[in-house]
C-alpha cells in the first residue's frame, strides 16, 4: 500500500501502533503526558523545531488534542494511550503530510523516552497501522473499542476513570458530539455514553476468546 496516498484529505482512520515485545512504552504520568505533547505540538504547519527544544521554553505545554486550529494537519475525532501501545481516530485535514506527521510524533517520543531511562533503539513494534473507516457504523464501533480499551484490557471498570483517553472529555462536555464531531451520528452524551457502555462485559469476552483462538 502507497502510504502516500492512503490518507486523503477529508477521510477518517483508525490509526494504531505498539511498542516491541509489548515493552511498557508509557510508565507514569509524564510519559503519556509527554506523547500527547508531541501529537498536538507536531500537528501544525508551523512547526519549526523539535519537541525538546520547544519545551525548553514552554514547560507548562498542556494542549488539547479534541480542538483542531486551521494550521492542523489532522483533526482528532478520539484516542486513547495504553502501557504498551497507541489508538487514534482521524480525519486527515490537509495531503500527503500524515506519514511524516506520524513519525516525527514516534521518533520524537522514542528520543524522550531512550534518554528518560537511559535506553537505546527503537521503541515501535513496526511502522503505523491505519484502516480506513468507510461507513457510520464502521466509525462508531471504532470509536467505542478505542474507548473501551482500558476496562477490556482491566486496568479501570469504567473509561471514563481512564485519564489518557479522549472518552471523559467527549462524555462531559456536549459541545464535541453536538458540534466539533459531526463525523460521529450520535450527538447526544447520553446515547453515546450508552451506546459505548453497553458493550464493556461484550468487549471482554471478545478478547478472551480471541487470545485462546490466536494465543
Amino acid at each position: 500500500m502507497n502510504k502516500r496516498n492512503f490518507f486523503q484529505p477529508g477521510e477518517i482512520y483508525h490509526v494504531f501502533n505498539k511498542s516491541i515485545a509489548n515493552f511498557n512504552i508509557f510508565r507514569k504520568r509524564e510519559n503519556y503526558e509527554r506523547f500527547i505533547q508531541a501529537l498536538a505540538y507536531y500537528n501544525n504547519v508551523n512547526t519549526k523545531t523539535n519537541l525538546g527544544k520547544f519545551l525548553e521554553s514552554n514547560k507548562n505545554y498542556q494542549p488539547s488534542l479534541l480542538f483542531s486550529s486551521k494550521e492542523a494537519y489532522i483533526k482528532f475525532i478520539g484516542f486513547c494511550l495504553m502501557p504498551d501501545h497507541y489508538h487514534l481516530l482521524i480525519k486527515i485535514l490537509k495531503n500527503n503530510i500524515f506519514s511524516k506527521y506520524i513519525s516525527d510524533v514516534e521518533n520524537s517520543y522514542t528520543r524522550y523516552f531512550n534518554l528518560r531511562f537511559n535506553r537505546k533503539g527503537p521503541l515501535w513494534q513496526s511502522r503505523v497501522k491505519a484502516v480506513k473507516i468507510r461507513s457510520n457504523e464502521q466509525l462508531l464501533h471504532v470509536s467505542r473499542y478505542i474507548h473501551l480499551n482500558p476496562t477490556t484490557n482491566n486496568l479501570v471498570k469504567r473509561p471514563e476513570d481512564w485519564e489518557f483517553s479522549s472518552y471523559r472529555t467527549i462524555i462531559k462536555n456536549e459541545v464535541f458530539l453536538k458540534d466539533i464531531f459531526a463525523e460521529i451520528s450520535i450527538s447526544n452524551i447520553n446515547k453515546y455514553q450508552k451506546f459505548v457502555e453497553n458493550q464493556i462485559d461484550y468487549q471482554k469476552k471478545l478478547k478472551r476468546i480471541k487470545k485462546l483462538i490466536f494465543d
